[in-house]
């Protein structure tokens, strides 16, 4: 038998030809900072983001949902909501956040990593960050997420998608707006929802060689709703089914996370924004309905990605796109794997509707206040604005949403 040490070569070439420190070069994103801006609008949204830093805590009801506040708010803004719409965003989703609430203590610089992933410090996390803003940084927020984020032998950059990926839809927003109170909550949510996910970005073991193998995301999905293996995991789809797929399922999660091929990252982290929207709108079938709540987040984590992957270091970009990956799989099979069926989404149904159709039905539409409708409309017009779409399939998709969206099931 031969000893572990013989697999070291041949297991670290796959590491280096899969994970080497490869930037993935698009450009960034266009910044709106409105933090110096004369004019109504952006100077409301300064005003209810801060609003909402002060007065709402960063999880809330029995530390069980996040705070989405400046998700919507700053997706609305982007597509051109008016400051009388902002303000009424602000009050319809201030009534269910809660006010802050004392931690149970401080947490330091020398004793904060032993508080991860534990909820009850989010006071205590943006406390800690702002006072390393105000004492250390200048009020330069990016150099706190850099301290931060990206430092340490298990950096917390590793581990943005713990609690459903909020954490990295909030530094997404907050280095797309350029503000330092979004981008304080956001480190405080990747501090509370620090979890095992660290671990297979961390530890390298978990990169290894699988029996499947493509540079194709859909085509790996396609894989896993075909699998018999995927089919027998859970008698009922749900998200109580994550512990349990990690727990007696991870070699089958690994043979999956493994198996993309990234060895054109530019192209595949583009099919990989493909995959998020076909994920949203190509697996509900006509006349359902039937949008997965959480499912949209592997959508707007995707677009998180595209925000964060030009101003992270280089050697993070990849690890970033395979987190995405990991969360994807996961919430693929927890919901027992439905089909993509691209037949569903047909340009020619899009009967000249453009953009500005879409736009006018996220902002002025029955669901013009509900946080994930709105960003999942965003995401879109920014992966097709990042990617062009010639074929207008990212049009027809985002029609097809807007048209058909009642409502998400759980």
């Amino acid at each position: 038998m031969a000893s572990v040490l013989s697999y070291v070569p041949i297991v670290n070439r796959f590491i280096k030809g899969h994970d080497v420190s490869r930037p993935i070069d698009i450009p960034p994103v266009e910044v709106y900072n409105v933090e110096t801006a004369p004019e109504k609008r952006p100077r409301t949204l300064k005003h209810l983001l801060r609003a909402n830093h002060v007065n709402h805590s960063i999880i809330y009801h029995n530390l069980r949902y996040h705070n989405h506040m400046p998700h919507i708010l700053c997706s609305a803004y982007l597509l051109g909501a008016s400051d009388t719409h902002l303000r009424s965003i602000y009050e319809e989703e201030a009534k269910v956040l809660d006010p802050w609430v004392p931690s149970p203590a401080e947490v330091t610089r020398d004793d904060w990593r032993s508080f991860l992933g534990d909820r009850r410090y989010q006071r205590a996390f943006v406390d800690f960050f702002e006072d390393s803003l105000a004492e250390k940084h200048n009020y330069d927020w990016k150099k706190v997420v850099e301290e931060y984020l990206y430092g340490g032998k298990e950096p917390l950059v590793n581990c943005l998608i713990g609690g459903l990926g909020h954490p990295l839809i909030h530094l997404g927003y907050a280095f797309e707006m350029d503000n330092k109170e979004i981008g304080m909550e956001g480190l405080g949510l990747a501090s509370t929802e620090y979890n095992f996910f660290h671990k297979y970005l961390d530890d390298p073991s978990y990169t290894k060689p699988s029996s499947l193998k493509s540079s194709s995301p859909l085509e790996l999905l396609t894989k896993m709703s075909n699998d018999e293996r995927m089919a027998d995991l859970f008698k009922e789809p749900g998200f109580q089914n994550l512990g349990l797929l990690f727990k007696d399922h991870e070699d089958l999660v690994m043979e999956y996370w493994n198996a993309w091929s990234l060895d054109d990252p530019k192209k595949q982290f583009q099919e990989s924004q493909e995959a998020a929207v076909s994920l949203l709108v190509a697996t509900v079938p006509p006349g359902t309905h039937s949008y997965n709540f959480f499912v949209v987040h592997l959508l707007t984590t995707s677009h998180a990605v595209r925000i964060l992957l030009p101003v992270i270091p280089a050697k993070f970009n990849i690890s970033l796109v395979r987190q995405w990956w990991l969360l994807t799989i996961a919430v693929y099979a927890i919901f027992k794997c439905p089909k993509i069926d691209h037949d569903h989404i047909k340009p020619s149904d899009v009967n000249g509707k453009q953009w500005d159709y879409v736009e006018n039905k996220a902002l002025n539409g029955a669901y013009s206040t509900d946080a994930h409708f709105v960003k999942a409309v965003r995401a879109i017009k920014e992966a097709s604005k990042t990617w062009g779409d010639v074929h207008e399939h990212y049009l027809a998709s985002a029609v097809r949403f807007v048209d058909d969206f009642e409502g998400w099931t759980y």
